[in-house]
């Protein structure tokens, strides 16, 4: 939900503790004084679905175990 909700802030990445990638979408947001706000919550948008389809274990082993940053 963090990912649908604030993803133009990268906090859905900050919770999974990806805090390169966190940091990279919110200075997008934040350098651009949010004029990429668009973009950056279109990612956070689709990753947040992405997240929420996939089963418990699916979603472990793929963003816990194997560290996959984006997408």
């Amino acid at each position: 939900m963090c990912g649908i909700l604030l993803g133009c802030l990268g906090v859905h990445k900050f919770v999974l503790g990806y805090t390169k990638e966190g940091l990279i979408l919110l200075l997008i947001t934040v350098l651009t004084c949010g004029i990429a706000s668009p973009a950056t919550a279109l990612i956070g948008l689709i990753e947040g679905i992405l997240y929420l389809v996939k089963s418990d274990t699916e979603f472990e082993e793929i963003y816990v175990k194997n560290k996959k940053g984006w997408f």
